[in-house]
């Protein structure tokens, strides 16, 4: 059998596929709003982890550099020491006043070099304390982020798992319905349903007004709605417009509100005649 094309389509056709669709393409919208913030909350903590695990390579580097510096220093005063005592040495065989002032100075020099090295590995220690209790801090925020993200995907998992089954099959319907749509009607839709604040690029005429943004619409547009001759929109909030018939909701004609409501009001007024039923014996007397 021949696939039918979507152009051949007559537009009450496509209007009700196109009503379809959007039904489909919102019971979708309702399994996602189930999840709620949980996948932006889930994203927001990887990212943060992100973050702090790059801010922890970072102090961890910072700490290896001023320990090499440390232990560089270290190895400065062990020279400069040495060169000390060797200066030391040399000042008990000196010849005149010009080598002993020379040596004495290098001593002096030596001295002073031991005292700045003292002096930089102080700082370097106190640097690496400061790192590592950041360092701590850090850690400890980490854990606690990655044990909130455990938990955010755990409870997103649940939910994805109760809803998966029945997105799926939704989404499959949304592939079968949206075959069967003029690929330029599917567009328009699809660009009216990006711009509209609840997801609704097609909506059906309630109380003489546009189901998406309730504005009123004149009785004649009203009547070429029902003709199903073309495709009208609305001209204030530019949504797709039906008729409630075409979208299979029956309208009361008197109070302009879907039919099921009128039922509950039908089944109270009887359950009112039924009480007032032991009346009719006293005209009988």
């Amino acid at each position: 059998m021949a696939k039918k094309d979507p152009m051949d389509m007559p537009v009450e056709e496509r209007l009700k596929t196109l009503f379809q669709l959007q039904t489909t393409l919102s019971g979708i919208d309702e399994k996602r709003a189930l999840r709620g913030e949980l996948p932006l909350e889930v994203q927001d903590l990887e990212d943060e982890i992100e973050g702090l695990t790059t801010r922890i390579d970072k102090i961890n580097a910072d700490i290896a550099e001023f320990e090499q510096a440390v232990v560089m220093k270290k190895g400065e005063i062990e020279n400069a020491k040495a060169s000390v005592e060797r200066y030391k040495e040399q000042l008990n065989d000196v010849k005149n006043n010009r080598e002993y002032d020379t040596l004495s100075k290098e001593i002096e020099f030596q001295s002073l070099e031991i005292e700045l090295c003292n002096k930089k590995i102080k700082e370097a220690t106190i640097r690496i304390e400061e790192k590592k209790a950041e360092l701590a801090q850090n850690e400890e925020v980490i854990e606690d982020r990655r044990q909130a993200l455990d938990l955010k995907k755990s409870e997103l998992d649940e939910i994805m798992q109760e809803t998966r089954a029945e997105e799926e099959k939704l989404k499959a319907k949304v592939k079968e319905l949206e075959a069967k749509i003029e690929p330029r009607l599917l567009t328009s839709f699809k660009r009216i349903r990006k711009n509209a604040r609840n997801g609704l690029g097609i909506v059906y005429v309630q109380r003489d007004a546009c189901g998406g943004c309730f504005n009123k619409i004149p009785p004649q547009r009203q009547l070429d709605i029902k003709m199903h001759k073309k495709v009208i929109v609305c001209e204030y909030c530019g949504r797709i417009l039906i008729d409630p018939e075409l979208a299979g909701v029956k309208i009361d004609k008197v109070t302009g509100q879907e039919e099921k409501k009128r039922k509950r009001s039908i089944r109270k007024t009887v359950k009112k005649a039924d009480t007032e039923a032991p009346a009719v014996p006293e005209a009988d007397e």
